[in-house]
């Protein structure tokens, strides 16, 4: 008989539960145990324990959501600011309050370590209250016309931004509380309703975190959740006639696939990585390698920014390699709770896909320096050193822990593999000289550049950017705030001045 967790039933979380493992569903603010006879079972990544069972919403239940997001969102809208203001900075203290709970639901759902878990958690609450005052400091201008042609003089126009409607907001299941909050927070604080669809993988955090949202004062149906498989209802929901705007993080292939079936309806897209540190002759080869083991195998290298690949000189690779072999033999290997670096993958495919590009890279020439190990799905940290172009391993992203050392002969040609890659999210480049960096950076093809540091998303305040089939639009919080919402111009025709002598 299958071990079963006990889920948190205490203050604001005693109403999510029915019974020990079947959480509820959400109707008009209130959490009621869900009609239909359908459920999905979350099943822990470390032993195999059943976390819940979660509501598999059929498509007359969403058509409810959505009409009740729908509905709700005009109230929203007109209510004052510092409403909205005052909602987020609640949900921000309740999430701290609460890190606890989140830290352990983490855990057991996705495998991460209670180190990581509770930076997702702090970090979640900070991106609330930036967001709330960035809220605040959201400002239209005045435009006159005159400054276009003299016959508009008496013209001027005033514009300013207004929510979109309803926001289906996708998260990943790598960070189903931040990446779900990095949508909501933006959606919420301009007077979008959001709907939250979490990962399946995710989707007890993802309605935990609704508890959270719900507890802090949010109107009914302003903020919503709705589980179920994405193979089921993904395109139902994001082809639901009352969806204005869908911010989605997750795979590319999922990405095309939402460019082409939305239509006209906005979207902000946060895509798949292969991000490349390019490491100079002159670089610092112990932060190089400090950076990038990090960067690699941070929460087992299940993550967009993971560093993906290494780009090096001949002449260069022996010193970096002397400086990452080590570290990469030292890091911990085991299960969430006892704070291991590396923790075992999302699930037993997910590893055997990672497994799948291990042994093709070794079986046309690759050299490997450290790892390759496996217990089901837990991978042991691995570095692969001469990986070449004609193997898999060199293109195809990886999204485990395992890091391809890619041997060229120049900087020229480290860029050009970069670029060659269908992804471009970000790149590292490694260097004292910071003329050779700038002069690189401006050559990759990807929407953010580090330089001597590792490839990661944040401070959540900078812009965020994917190009090529890494995504579509800027995140960061101003940037997410602008993607939903539109600009509005409110024109004066004023008949009676001579002309408008303002500034």
């Amino acid at each position: 008989m299958e071990r079963t967790i006990s889920l948190p039933r205490e203050g604001i979380f005693a109403a999510v539960t029915d019974g020990d493992t079947r959480l509820k569903f959400l109707r008009d603010g209130q959490w009621v145990s869900y009609d239909g006879d359908r459920t999905i079972a979350i099943h822990s990544p470390v032993d195999g324990s059943l976390v819940g069972l979660v509501p598999a919403l059929s498509t007359e239940t969403i058509d409810e959501v959505f009409q009740r997001a729908h509905e709700a969102q005009k109230g929203w809208a007109e209510a004052g600011l510092e409403e909205r203001v005052a909602c987020l900075y609640r949900a921000a203290d309740l999430m701290e309050r609460h890190a606890d709970t989140l830290v352990d639901l983490l855990g057991w759902e996705i495998a991460k370590n209670r180190k990581d878990a509770r930076e997702e958690a702090t970090r979640s609450a900070q991106y609330l209250r930036f967001t709330a005052e960035e809220g605040r400091r959201m400002h239209g201008e005045m435009m006159r016309g005159d400054a276009f042609a003299p016959f508009a003089r008496n013209k001027v126009a005033l514009t300013f931004r207004v929510p979109l409607g309803v926001v289906l907001a996708i998260p990943p299941f790598n960070y189903p509380v931040n990446l779900a909050v990095s949508k909501i927070a933006p959606g919420l604080i301009c007077g979008n309703s959001v709907v939250l669809k979490p990962p399946t993988q995710g989707s007890v955090s993802g309605i935990y975190l609704t508890a959270i949202f719900q507890e802090a004062g949010f109107p009914p149906g302003v903020m919503q959740v709705v589980t179920g498989r994405g193979s089921e209802i993904g395109d139902y929901l994001t082809t639901h006639p009352l969806v204005n705007m869908i911010t989605f993080t997750g795979s590319s292939t999922i990405g095309w696939r939402l460019g082409k079936v939305t239509g006209m309806v906005p979207m902000l897209m946060e895509l798949g990585g292969k991000d490349a540190a390019i490491v100079l002759n002159d670089a610092d080869m112990e932060l190089a390698a400090k950076e990038i083991v990090s960067g690699a195998f941070a929460y087992s290298g299940q993550r967009c920014t993971a560093m993906k690949r290494v780009l090096v000189t001949d002449d260069a690779a022996w010193l970096l390699l002397k400086h990452i072999v080590p570290k990469v033999e030292k890091l911990s290997v085991g299960n969430p709770e006892d704070d291991a670096f590396v923790t075992p993958m999302i699930s037993q495919e997910a590893a055997e896909f990672v497994q799948e590009l291990i042994d093709d890279a070794l079986a046309k020439g690759a050299k490997l320096l450290v790892g390759n190990r496996r217990e089901k799905n837990l991978l042991w940290p691995t570095v692969i050193d001469e990986v070449t172009a004609d193997m898999r391993l060199a293109w195809e992203e990886q999204f485990g822990p395992v890091l391809p050392i890619i041997r060229v002969k120049d900087a020229a040609e480290a860029v050009r593999l970069a670029n060659q890659s269908e992804y471009g999210l970000q790149s590292a480049i490694f260097t004292r000289n910071i003329d050779a960096a700038l002069g690189i950076a401006h050559q990759l093809e990807v929407g953010s550049v580090q330089i001597n540091g590792k490839s990661a998303r944040g401070p959540d305040h900078f812009p965020f950017i994917g190009v090529k089939a890494s995504g579509m639009g800027a995140q960061g919080v101003r940037y997410s705030i602008e993607a939903m919402t539109r600009v509005k111009a409110i024109v004066f025709n004023l008949h009676e001045w001579q002309g408008f002598s303002g500034l």
